[in-house]
Formats: structure tokens, sequence, C-alpha cells
């Protein structure tokens, strides 16, 4: 049982100058305002200006109830989030958390998870910021050549796409074909998304004021563009009489707001919920909180819902301004809708860009905070080396941690892809948040504290059960769903014959869907016995149906990831960690 061995940390911890980790503690500079603002820079950005494209041409115009299923079940967890930050407010954040509620193991098992959410996911960034960049400074005359703003794997996809059905990206295919070979190989990389990487990195290096100022800054900015494509590109749809393309054609003929019907929002997901990752990223900056028990859970909060709603009205005005299915492969939908074939404002798409560019930077910029301290936390409970700790004596910042983040995102800029990067950082960041609202359900509930966060008590021994059961009974007779899932021939399902999801990929869903299931019911009674929390339960449920949407490849990757993680804590962690010499209590 030593692998589930607990840390123990003072309730008023991170309310003097120490912290409670041992070591040299971070400076506590931030505010209720800089923490939203560090969420809204974290959640809007790669979400609306990449990838909310390739979730509306799945799911047409009907994809706004999968930003508000997600919402739900972020909101949720946001929830837990904030009981947890007011417990323990100290850096480490769904980390530290799993130490106190699972024990050691899982508690390493998080850290690693979100190194996937943090570093991984800003390789992501990184590409869509060098999409964005390079297009402006198109628009400004200046020409960056294709092989030198691109990654080898898009372009090698891209060729071979070309040779086995004759097309492919244009750019991309005149990225391969123009880039000079040295040794057989072709030297293709995507330098501003490296030197975007390295900025951002020596900006984190210099301290936590820096960043906070920069990232204000750029809220405003973002924040007054999407406002304003919200409002020019809302008129323009009204104005225009487009308001029909919110209930397209689907294959037969059908003019619905769910064409694809709610397996094609499904396939969203991972799209979807990448637009949301980073909400978490507030809770890591915790020991540089004023008063991190009031602010930290009203930031996370705060920022949650004003994305929400940012996002459901994004994406009314994308799928009105143009038919969901030409955002199929375009990953720049905000200034797509305003091309010259579309709705054709040259200026906003120039500003646009500008402001994708800004929006961007400011999510690198959060997420690269991230990850050095969650790094330092872990150093400090003795899991990690104690380089990973060092703070520098001037700026106050995890130095070591920061450089290598920094070169964890670089590195892989060179060999990988984005559609590898969002699915794999999608399911690590769900299981996370998983363990997060289980989390809540397993610790024991305290006396409310004035001036401190208290996640509402709802008793779900009668609630949840009754709720789960009329889920289910609606889904039996008014719907196809459970129909749907007892088939395991795939011939006429519409997904398998496009080729969007292989026979593996639907079987899958189907296992996992019957797994999800099966922990419902086990839920239910639980919560009958042990009288669980309702929130922290729905939280849970909602993070585990967001699941059964990953496919095989999403599990494999994600599996193996974690293989080599509990390698790593076996060989060094579990011997060098700091509860090793306590008695067992």
């Amino acid at each position: 049982m030593s692998l589930f061995r607990k840390k123990i940390i003072d309730p008023n911890a991170g309310s003097e100058d120490e912290n409670p980790h041992g070591g040299q503690s971070l400076t506590k500079v931030l505010t209720v305002r800089d923490l939203t603002f560090f969420g809204i820079a974290a959640i809007l950005g790669a979400g609306s200006f990449s990838s909310l494209g390739g979730a509306v041409f799945n799911g047409g115009p009907g994809v706004i109830i999968l930003f508000i299923i997600v919402a739900v079940a972020c909101g949720f967890t946001a929830f837990c989030y904030s009981e947890f930050a007011s417990r323990i407010p100290i850096a480490g954040s769904a980390y530290t958390y799993a130490y106190v509620s699972f024990g050691e193991m899982f508690a390493w098992i998080i850290g690693w998870a979100l190194l996937m959410e943090y570093s991984i996911g800003n390789i992501y960034v990184a590409y869509s910021w060098s999409d964005y960049f390079t297009s402006l400074m198109e628009k400004c005359g200046v020409h960056f050549p294709e092989y030198l703003s691109t990654s080898y794997m898009e372009a090698k996809k891209a060729m071979l796409k070309y040779i086995s059905d004759g097309t492919a990206n244009k750019e991309l295919m005149l990225a391969w074909q123009s880039a000079p070979t040295i040794g057989g190989l072709k030297m293709i990389i995507d330098i501003p998304a490296i030197c975007i990487n390295a900025l951002i990195t020596y900006l984190v290096y210099r301290g936590v004021k820096e960043s906070r100022n920069f990232s204000n800054i750029m809220v405003i900015l973002k924040m007054i563009v999407v406002v304003i494509v919200i409002l020019v590109g809302g008129y323009l749809v009204f104005s225009r009489g487009l308001v029909f393309n919110w209930h397209p054609a689907n294959t037969e003929g059908e003019h619905l707001f769910m064409p694809n019907g709610f397996k094609g929002i499904m396939l969203a997901v991972s799209g979807v919920f990448f637009a949301y990752i980073g909400f978490d990223a507030v809770s890591v900056l915790a020991e540089e909180s004023k008063n991190p028990q009031r602010d930290l859970p009203r930031g996370m909060i705060y920022s949650l819902v004003i994305c929400t709603v940012v996002y459901i009205l994004l994406s009314l005005v994308l799928t009105g301004a143009v038919d969901y299915k030409k955002f199929d492969g375009v990953g720049d939908p905000l200034a797509f809708i305003f091309e010259k074939d579309n709705l054709n404002l040259g200026w906003m798409q120039f500003l646009v860009a500008i402001c994708a560019v800004i929006a961007m930077s400011s999510v690198l910029l959060v997420f690269q905070m991230g990850q050095p301290r969650i790094w330092m936390t872990m150093s400090r409970d003795g899991l990690l080396p104690n380089k990973f700790q060092k703070i520098h004596p001037k700026f106050k910042t995890p130095s070591f941690a920061t450089i290598l983040t920094g070169f964890i995102v670089g590195v892989p800029l060179i060999f990988t892809d984005k559609t590898f990067v969002l699915d794999f950082t999608s399911i690590g960041t769900l299981f996370a948040f998983v363990l997060v609202c289980g989390g809540i359900l397993v610790i024991p509930r305290r006396p409310r504290v004035k001036g401190k966060f208290h996640l509402p008590y709802v008793n779900a021994a009668y609630v949840f059960p009754v709720l789960l059961a009329g889920v289910a009974a609606y889904l039996y007779f008014y719907s196809d769903y459970f129909k749907d899932l007892s088939k395991f021939n795939y011939t006429n399902n519409p997904e398998f014959v496009s080729g969007k999801k292989s026979f593996m990929d639907m079987a899958m869903v189907q296992i996992s869907s019957y797994i999800f299931w099966g922990v419902c019911v086990i839920l239910a009674v639980l919560s009958i016995i042990k009288k669980y929390s309702l929130i922290p339960l729905l939280g849970l449920v909602s993070c585990l149906y967001l699941l059964t949407g990953m496919t095989k490849d999403n599990w494999a990757w994600f599996l193996a990831w974690l293989a080599i993680g509990l390698v790593i804590y076996l060989l060094y962690g579990y011997k060098k960690s700091k509860l090793a010499g306590e008695p067992k209590k």
C-alpha cells in the first residue's frame, strides 16, 4: 500500500513566505483579476482560432450543444478544483490534489498527464501561432518559404495523401517539393513556431510580474477583436439572409440543426475539449496568488463562464456565415469566414490575423508557466531530482524547470504534427479531470470557514440514481442510442462508410460506452451508501462520458505514455519520495 501513501498538508499552507513542500517560495503578486485574465488567456486561444474549424465541420451548427456539454463538465470540474484550491492553496494543481486524496502513485500519474496538457498542448498552439503569423506576414508583403513555416510530418502526410488519392493541401505539397535535401532528408522545419516558443520561455523565465502584465494586455486586445468578429459577423449573417445555414441539409436532404446527428457532434470532442483546457492552469498559480483560497476559485469560474458565452456566439457566427461543410481542413476559421468567397471583408481578415497572433501568444504564456510549477512541486516531494525545484535568485521563477519545458515544447516541433498533439492532449486532460472530481468524493467534508470557498453540498443519494434512470429511459424510448450500442455490424454506419472512423474506433466507442454505463450504475449505488456530493459526482460522470468519444489511437498513445511514466516513478520517484522514510500510518 506504500504506492498509495498520502501527503498531509496544513489547510493554512501557502499563507506565509515558506511553503509546505519545503524550499524557496514564489512571489505573491496575483489578484482575482489577474487570475481571471490568465484563465481567459489560456482558454480563448487556439480553440477559437484553430481547432474550432474542425469542430464545426464535424458537428455543424449543433456543435454549440457540445460546447454547452463540455462547459458543464468543465464547470463541475472547476468547482472541484476550487474546493481543492481552497483547501490546499499551494502550487501543484491536480498533482497535489491527487497526492492528498488518492496517494502518491496517482499523484505521479496526474503529474505525468499534466505534462501532456501543458507542454505537449503548447506544441499544437505553437503550430497554430505559426500559421496565423505567416499569414499575417503575407498580408504585409513578407513571404516565408513553405518549407520553413510548416512541420516535416504535415508535409510528408500531404505527399503521401497526394500519392494515394491525388489530393493534398497545396502549401504543404509545395513545402515538400521545394525543400532542400541533405543526406536524403528533406529540410522542413517550422521556424516561427520554434522562435515563439523560445521567446515565451524567456518571458516566463524572467518572472511572473512580466508575464502577468504581458498576458493582461493580450487578453484585453483579443477580447476586443473577438467581440468585433461576433458583432460584424452576426450583423452580416442577418442582414444578408444567411440564417438558413443554421439548418443545413444532411445526406438525406433533411434540413437540420444537427445535420450529422449527435454522433457527428461527438466526433468534435477532441477539438471542442481542447478549446477549454487551460482553465485549470489557474490553480497552478496558487503559490503566487495574494489570497488563493478566495481568488483562485473565482478566477477559474469567471474565466470559464466568459469563454463559454464567447465560444457559443462564435460557433453561431461561423455556421451562419458559411456552410459548415466548407470548414473541412480550415485552420483559421475566424479569418476564413471573411474571405472573398464568403463574407468578403478583407480588413476583418487582417484584424483577425493580428488577434490570433496575440491570442495564441497568451495561451503559450499560461501553459508555459504551468508545467515548470508542476515539476517544481514534484521535486519538492522528492519524486524528481532537486534541480527541478531550483528558484532563480533574482527572478524568483523555477529556472531549470522553465528552460526544460521550453526544450520539451521546442524539440517535438521538429518531428510531430497538429492532429496527433490535439488528440493526445485532450485525453490526458480529461483523465486528470476525472481524478480531481473523484478526489473530492473521497476526502471528508469540512466545516465552513468565512472567507474561503466551499463546494456546495447536495446529497446525491437519491438525486443521482433518479437522474441517471431518467436519462437512460429517455435514451431508450426517444432515441436509437441503446439500439445502436447493441450493434457490432458497422457496414451501414455513416461514420464507418465515410472513413471517419475505423472498425476498431467504432468498437472502442461501444466498449467504452458499456464501461461508462457500468461505472454509472456503481456510482449510483455508492451515492446511496456513502451519500456522495452531487456536484463532483456529475463532474466525474460528465468527464467519463467525454472519454467515450476517444478513438483507439488516443487510448493506445495515452496508455503507452502512462506506462513510460510509471516506469520512471518506480525506478526513481518511489525510492526518493520524502514519504518513503515515514512510518506507515
